[in-house]
């Protein structure tokens, strides 16, 4: 799909460059080029241009790289330094089911896994039907201060997070969505940040226009190996994660040997959940490890889109 988006810009910057502009009646005579225009990912600012929004603890500007440990024998691609956030839509291919699903990457919130844990999941989305949104939120944010962890305050990802989701919701028809199936995904950090936005009482920041009047909370809610939740003791909660009752169903997937994010973390989740009686699904497998993306091993694990899908057609999504 990134491929596709990336030989359509370098022909078009080859046409301008040789003075052969194509016409919009060109354009309307050939059908594939219509289609590939159609198809191709739409990059949206999350804040306009120009508005003051508070930075993230930047050390330098954008950079994008390449992780040195591959995962499924390939490597991951990650930014860091994200100053001013984005949502990048795909859209549905096939039959569009109206449902969308919003991807947080994970990173410790200090980096964003682009690919492995973003636009690789709106591989498998669009090709469901689905149309797949990345939210390319601001990042690094510190949250342990000497010894401490701690929630940070402000919460930009949370911020930018509610911000897409009132600018896809305010923009639903034009991408062929329901705004009533608007769920949410994330892995990690990510998956944090779908429990964070699944469970605020309201904006995290003032609302600048009509697309912050209309509601935040996802329709569904699917945290993968999430972290930043376990209190490091028995099955509670840390202090900066509150349940609301109309917390949306949610859906599960840890490993029991995750090295990075303990299991804990997911199983006080679901024991908080289960108490306010919020409908969640959870699968904890033996072995995965941590950040295995959609990329399939001979790990029973990467198997669970699997699953993900037929949760979505029993709650109604697809």
């Amino acid at each position: 799909m990134r491929t596709h988006a990336i030989l359509l810009s370098t022909v078009m910057l080859g046409l301008w460059a040789a003075g052969c502009q194509p016409s919009a009646n060109t354009a309307a005579a050939d059908p594939s080029h219509q289609q590939k225009q159609e198809q191709a990912p739409l990059e949206i600012a999350l804040w306009p241009a120009g508005m003051a929004i508070a930075k993230p603890e930047l050390d330098g500007p954008e950079e994008h790289g390449e992780g040195k440990n591959p995962i499924a024998g390939r490597p991951l691609n990650w930014i860091r330094n994200v100053e001013r956030p984005t949502m990048t839509v795909y859209r549905a291919k096939g039959r569009n089911t109206g449902a969308a699903l919003m991807v947080y990457p994970g990173g410790g919130y200090q980096a964003l896994a682009i690919d492995l844990e973003g636009t690789e999941i709106c591989d498998w989305a669009t090709a469901k039907g689905i149309t797949c949104i990345v939210l390319k939120y601001r990042v690094p944010q510190i949250w342990w201060k000497r010894g401490v962890e701690k929630q940070p305050d402000p919460f930009l990802p949370l911020q930018d997070a509610q911000r897409a989701m009132g600018l896809l919701r305010r923009r639903a028809a034009e991408f062929g969505v329901d705004p009533h199936k608007i769920g949410v995904i994330g892995f990690s950090a990510g998956g944090h940040l779908v429990t964070a936005i699944s469970n605020a009482t309201g904006r995290s920041y003032a609302p600048i226009d009509a697309a912050d009047a209309l509601s935040a909370r996802p329709d569904f809610a699917m945290p993968l190996y999430p972290g930043h939740l376990w209190a490091k003791t028995g099955v509670a909660l840390s202090p900066w994660n509150h349940i609301r009752a109309d917390c949306p169903p949610t859906f599960m997937v840890q490993a029991e040997d995750d090295p990075v994010d303990d299991i804990r973390h997911s199983i006080t989740y679901f024991m908080a959940l289960r108490e306010k009686k919020v409908p969640v699904e959870m699968h904890i497998y033996a072995h995965g490890g941590h950040a295995f993306g959609v990329r399939p091993t001979d790990q029973p694990i990467t198997r669970w889109p699997e699953l993900a899908e037929r949760w979505l057609h029993m709650i109604g999504m697809i």
